[in-house]
């Protein structure tokens, strides 16, 4: 019997063990996975949308509202402080800069009509038809031809078709006129929409804050092995850390930025220079998208100020020598390399999620993008795509 249970042993140890089957993906499921995706993110934004932000919002406050609870100090009366903390003087300048930006709303149909009177000077200065000159408008006439393949021929002479043009109003104005009221109606349908959204997030970040720690350890409890317990605690760590860096760190940057533009702007004589600042330091949230946003909107700031006049684009240089500044060298220098995205990579990120989610898509792009590459890097997985990501040239 000890032979035999000796030779079934080493027949058993020759016979080669049987890995398990990976499941490998094809492209064309990796295409309609991330086709859904995109449909799920697309169409469920309004559900989305606040959700996520409220995720991000919690894993940025959480060791705060933590560290007051070692102070006895409870997560409910935390939360609301903290909340009140950052959104009170946020509402305080929103306030402060309300009537400037409405001033300058008010000034868009003027600066339009400025606009279209520039473009009808060149047009007439380009054009050398005699019969511009005159308050009508002959059309072409088209030449008598056999039709469509000799059908529907009209036999008939055609008269040239005098039209009217009418001085005070010109197409270029009444478009421009018409694109601005769209604007406004679309912005006032949505208020409602942004409000709730604005409402839900609020109530998601306190519930997170309040219960989310429970419900954290809850799940840990729930973990069958105790090296998985171990990496979810260092994930969830690791990601409040390098999150909260991230976004104080760009924050305090932004704010930098702003209050150094609404300087600047203001000895330069600029009209509500603490309005064009606050502007700034929001747009330089989306890398790239951001400050061509601001180029465009200071460039027709100052054509509204100083006219069609090279002086005009002052402010608008002012500020791109100073954001190519903070772009090359401070933020690099700040954030390190470990925190540096490809440039390619992240452009097409924001103009994706533009897409999919509009202002709000574009401001948590890049955090979200951060998460994701610190979760990948943590759980070791995806290397070469974070490889990929963090190549600098």
């Amino acid at each position: 019997m000890d032979k035999e249970s000796e030779s079934l042993a080493l027949s058993a140890s020759a016979v080669p063990a049987v890995a398990p089957k990976r499941i490998v993906f094809s492209l064309p499921v990796y295409g309609l996975l991330t086709l859904s995706l995109l449909y799920t993110l697309y169409f469920a934004k309004s559900l989305l949308m606040p959700i996520i932000v409220a995720l991000l919002f919690s894993l940025l406050l959480s060791p705060l509202v933590s560290l007051l609870k070692r102070l006895y100090i409870p997560r409910s009366l935390s939360a609301i402080f903290l909340l009140t903390l950052i959104g009170g003087p946020l509402t305080m300048l929103s306030i402060e800069l309300a009537g400037p930006a409405q001033k300058w709303v008010e000034q868009l149909p003027k600066l339009s009509a400025q606009l279209t009177e520039e473009l009808d000077n060149i047009s007439k200065i380009i054009s050398i038809d005699p019969v511009a000159e005159t308050n009508e408008v002959v059309l072409p006439v088209k030449e008598k031809s056999a039709g469509f393949f000799g059908w529907f021929s009209s036999d008939e002479d055609e008269e040239p078709i005098i039209v009217e043009e009418t001085s005070n109003n010109s197409v270029l104005l009444t478009r421009v006129t018409q694109g601005g009221m769209d604007i406004i109606i679309s912005i006032l349908v949505a208020t409602p929409l942004v409000l709730a959204q604005f409402m839900t997030f609020l109530i998601l970040v306190i519930f997170l804050l309040i219960f989310g720690p429970g419900l954290y350890e809850s799940y840990l409890k729930m973990l069958p092995r105790e090296s998985s317990n171990r990496r979810s605690i260092a994930l969830i760590g690791k990601l409040q850390k390098e999150l909260s860096r991230y976004i104080i760190t760009v924050t305090i940057i932004n704010a930098g930025l702003g209050m150094i533009i609404a300087g600047v702007f203001w000895m330069m004589g600029v009209n509500d220079a603490l309005l064009w600042g606050a502007l700034v330091g929001l747009l330089n949230f989306a890398p790239y998208l951001g400050s061509i946003m601001a180029l465009v909107i200071l460039s027709l700031a100052g054509v509204t100020q100083y006219g069609m006049e090279a002086v005009a684009l002052v402010p608008a240089a002012v500020y791109f020598g100073i954001n190519m500044l903070e772009a090359q060298f401070i933020t690099p220098a700040v954030l390190g390399r470990h925190m540096q995205l490809n440039p390619l990579i992240l452009i097409l990120w924001l103009l994706i999620w533009s897409w999919l989610w509009g202002a709000v898509g574009v401001l948590v792009a890049v955090p979200l993008l951060v998460c994701i590459k610190l979760a990948a890097e943590q759980l070791n997985v995806f290397s070469r795509w974070v490889a990929l990501v963090e190549t600098s040239s």
